[in-house]
């Protein structure tokens, strides 16, 4: 389930799933990302791509719209306004990641990939899905509509005319290769503007809010 809190003074948005470690999204009057110590907060070159890396110590990661880590001191931060934020946490291996899945990284299972990549079974994970554009909101052409259909088997209550539903696709990908346990954001960046951004409403705004995770 999803409740608000606040975090150093924030207010942000959490799943009970993840109560085990530290994990939350920003909301829109969320500034920085402080840390009471020192963390090393990576954060991806986001190209709306499917490459999921593993976070190490490298400063950059380009072309990467997916990090994976084990590590207590590395905080994992990606950015959104709109697209799909991916949380997974193995309780087992002790592994945790985050990916961006917009439109194509939906079409190319972003969630699918780094939850193999992790490693473990699938179905230790824990999947938590974040506040992203509702099938309310989300019109699109009959080729994207089409390209996301096509990645999963049961194409159920996923699409309703032109509009289709990017949470519940991704949580449909997940359940097909063994995921269970995954919590689904009720909120629409786009209906919900005054707490999220949203590419869409909002014109294009080059705002964002932030997916973070960090192990404890």
């Amino acid at each position: 389930m999803f409740y608000f809190d606040t975090f150093n003074g924030n207010k942000v948005l959490k799943s009970d799933y993840l109560d085990e470690i530290t994990a939350f999204f920003t909301t829109r009057t969320y500034n920085n990302i402080p840390f009471a110590d020192k963390v090393d907060i990576k954060k991806p070159e986001q190209t709306h791509g499917d490459n999921v890396e593993f976070a190490d110590e490298r400063e950059t990661y380009p072309h990467t719209d997916g990090l994976i880590t084990d590590n207590t001191n590395t905080a994992l931060c990606l950015k959104f306004a709109d697209c799909t934020p991916l949380m997974f946490y193995n309780p087992v291996t002790k592994a945790g990641a985050v990916s961006h899945a917009g439109w194509r990284g939906t079409a190319a299972k972003i969630g699918v990939k780094t939850v193999l990549k992790m490693g473990g079974n699938p179905e230790d994970i824990i999947a938590v899905i974040g506040p992203a554009i509702g099938l309310c909101c989300y019109e699109v052409s009959d080729d994207v509509k089409s390209k996301l259909l096509m990645t999963v088997k049961d194409t159920d209550k996923l699409s309703v005319k032109n509009h289709v539903d990017l949470k519940a696709i991704n949580a449909r990908q997940l359940q097909e290769i063994g995921v269970k346990n995954i919590d689904i954001c009720p909120y629409c960046t786009s209906c919900d503007n005054d707490l999220f951004f949203s590419y869409r409403k909002e014109n294009g705004t080059p705002e964002r809010h932030y997916a973070i995770m960090r192990l404890c």
